[in-house]
């Protein structure tokens, strides 16, 4: 436990290290170029720099808090995704059951499965039960408008907002031989390759970017941006080897496919977001949209680097 802190706190360091970096060169742009605030990009910038300090600042308390820290941590910005993509969808008053369901019954229960280890009720309780349940409290108040479109919305928010995101904490209760008190920095690991992927791809984008790879739906992210931040970010998770399970080659693997991944959630939710006629999910992180904005790379990442620790490297 001592080494997996030592390691926590040395990533920690050198994400501080480079935020401070970051919020230099963003004070020195702004004075420069605009300071009297009138470009947007650097004003964007900024933001998003003072927001990572907050959400750095949040995940370091979690973390340092253990388990119970985690799993709180994502109960909680599963609420707020959730509220997020509900407040997006069709919904009618015979939908109010169904939601309240959703909110307070199956949101807290996913967590507190996971928090007693029950694997192989977690897994299937929202793909399957929920799927199942919600549809029938809702059609118990026999208004059938639009109800396919409705309750497929609802359940594609449980499946983003809960399912995937609560892979995360998940990843706390993998029994790896060798790596025992050691599974928070499978968490952070994840975080910070997938994000890091994010920022890399919009700055390589910026810097080189000329051919969309989605034009009508995403016209900022380019083919420049993903090979260069997807390459760059699974450098990054290869240097990381050293905290995981993995082999500096898994950790390359690994890191390439959960860019990959983070990449084409981005444009699923991208797409989501252009069909509901939205710019971001909602506004409570300055400078990033809502907790959706932040969580579509991780989400779809997630279940599928749980998946993989889990059958290749995990006892449970």
């Amino acid at each position: 436990m001592n080494g997996m802190h030592a390691d926590f706190l040395t990533l920690l360091a050198g994400i501080i290290g480079l935020l401070i970096v970051a919020s230099g060169v963003g004070y020195v742009l702004k004075q420069r170029i605009a300071p009297d605030g009138n470009n947007a990009t650097i004003e964007n910038l900024n933001a998003r720099i003072l927001a990572w300090w907050g959400m750095t600042a949040f995940l370091a308390v979690a973390f340092l808090a253990g388990r119970g820290g985690v799993i709180l941590l994502f109960a909680f910005v599963s609420f707020a995704a959730l509220r997020e993509f509900v407040t997006l969808t069709d919904r009618r008053r015979a939908d109010h059951w169904a939601i309240a369901a959703a909110f307070f019954v199956i949101l807290p229960a996913q967590y507190a499965l996971i928090w007693w280890e029950w694997y192989g009720m977690w897994s299937a309780l929202i793909p399957v039960y929920a799927f199942l349940i919600l549809p029938i409290i809702a059609v118990l108040q026999s208004d059938t408008e639009d109800f396919l479109m409705r309750i497929s919305q609802m359940q594609w928010s449980l499946m983003i907002c809960v399912f995937c995101a609560s892979h995360v904490p998940a990843l706390l209760f993998l029994d790896i031989p060798g790596f025992e008190g050691r599974n928070v920095l499978l968490i952070v690991f994840l975080i910070v390759v997938v994000q890091l992927s994010d920022v890399l791809q919009y700055t390589w984008g910026k810097l080189l970017g000329r051919h969309p790879v989605a034009p009508k739906l995403s016209p900022s992210k380019t083919w420049e941006g993903l090979i260069g931040g997807v390459a760059s970010a699974t450098l990054i998770g290869t240097a990381l080897w050293w905290i995981t399970p993995f082999t500096p080659l898994q950790a390359a693997l690994m890191s390439l496919i959960i860019t990959l991944a983070g990449f084409f959630g981005g444009l699923v939710m991208s797409a989501i977001k252009r069909d509901r006629g939205v710019k971001d999910w909602g506004h409570m992180i300055a400078g990033h949209g809502g907790f959706i904005d932040r969580l579509d790379s991780v989400v779809f990442s997630a279940p599928i680097f749980f998946h993989l620790t889990r059958y290749f490297w995990s006892m449970t």
